[in-house]
């Protein structure tokens, strides 16, 4: 099968009967986000929904325009919490009087994360950046764009309709599954489509990157990496590898279980450098040499924010499997091998 091409920026390609690739601008590193349309009846059901922007706005009103995107839209599913995908849920629910299907700890995390809106950074956050081993400079610049998740979604739905691990939902002429995953967000949900052998894998399975899977400051001693792994087991075990992934970033790809094995190896050996490098005492900060490829530069506060959570959940993972020892030091944690 000839490897399909991207859609531009507010364009369309369809990539089995009745589904179609919709792709997105977003204002960041990473510039674009996959949607995908699902013909559903008379009408049409949408999987993401892109981040809020007037980039986005005019990008599906450009769509709502077309055929077969004239015809109403029934249903919105979202794969988890993360702006780019349920930014503009919100208003297209509003907007076409559909209803959200989401997982319960997706929706219920968003709509704490996005209550911190407005809200003073608290202490326990900054303490989790001291413990990291933060500037003071870091920290106050942190403390200073604490609450901007919620200026990139849209006012949520009141109310959603919940998607669960294993789930079997119509859509249209054909069943999809849900499949569940942890690690990235809490409750991810994927949709496996046997008779079309498709794959909608939001952020779970990406082709070119792997997942951030990050400790965040409510929940600091979480072990997100262990969940993150578990769920490529999951993946892995439940999809056949003769599906096309439709990735929530990048291209279209063939070859899911290759893709699993590669971001468990590739995680496996990130996990050998760093128990290397912690058979001397280290600060969360000091291991990042050991995890990412790319420096990573205190000036870069959306990547220093990432590659910190992320860092403290391979610790916590090493720590937890009794690998590696934690301690405190004038509020800054150590960690060093077991």
């Amino acid at each position: 099968m000839p490897e399909l091409s991207p859609p531009s920026p507010g364009a369309f390609t369809e990539v089995a009967p009745g589904v179609h690739w919709i792709r997105l601008p977003m204002p960041f590193r990473l510039d674009h986000i996959n949607v995908w349309a699902i013909a559903d009846g008379e009408g049409w059901a949408l999987v993401d929904t892109g981040v809020r922007t007037e980039a986005t706005v005019s990008a599906w009103e450009r769509l709502f325009a077309q055929a077969p995107f004239d015809r109403p839209l029934t249903r919105i599913f979202v794969t988890h919490m993360h702006p780019d995908h349920i930014g503009m849920a919100g208003w297209l629910t509003r907007k076409y009087g559909v209803q959200m299907w989401i997982s319960r700890l997706e929706y219920l995390a968003c709509r704490v994360v996005v209550s911190d809106t407005g809200r003073e950074a608290p202490a326990d956050a900054l303490r989790f950046y001291k413990e990291a081993g933060w500037s003071t400079s870091a920290i106050e610049g942190y403390r200073a764009r604490f609450g901007n998740f919620g200026k990139n979604i849209y006012t949520l739905p009141d109310s959603f309709r919940r998607l669960e691990d294993g789930q079997v939902i119509r859509i249209g002429e054909h069943d999809w599954e849900v499949v569940g995953g942890n690690g990235h967000s809490p409750e991810h949900s994927c949709l496996y489509c046997p008779a079309l052998k498709l794959l909608i894998s939001g952020d779970q399975v990406l082709p070119k990157i792997s997942s951030n899977v990050s400790v965040q400051p409510m929940e600091p001693e979480a072990n997100p990496m262990g969940d993150w792994m578990a769920s490529l087991d999951k993946v892995q075990a439940r999809v056949p590898d003769d599906v096309l992934v439709l990735p929530a970033h990048n291209d279209c790809f063939h070859g899911l279980h290759a893709r699993i094995d590669s971001l468990r190896s590739g995680q496996e050996e990130a996990f050998a450098k760093l128990r290397e490098l912690l058979r001397e005492p280290r600060r969360v900060v000091d291991v990042f040499p050991a995890l990412f490829r790319r420096p990573i530069e205190e000036s870069d506060a959306g990547l220093l924010g990432m590659a910190t959570g992320e860092a403290v959940a391979c610790l916590n993972y090493v720590v937890q499997r009794g690998e590696a020892v934690k301690t405190l030091r004038d509020g800054v944690a150590w960690y060093r091998a077991a």
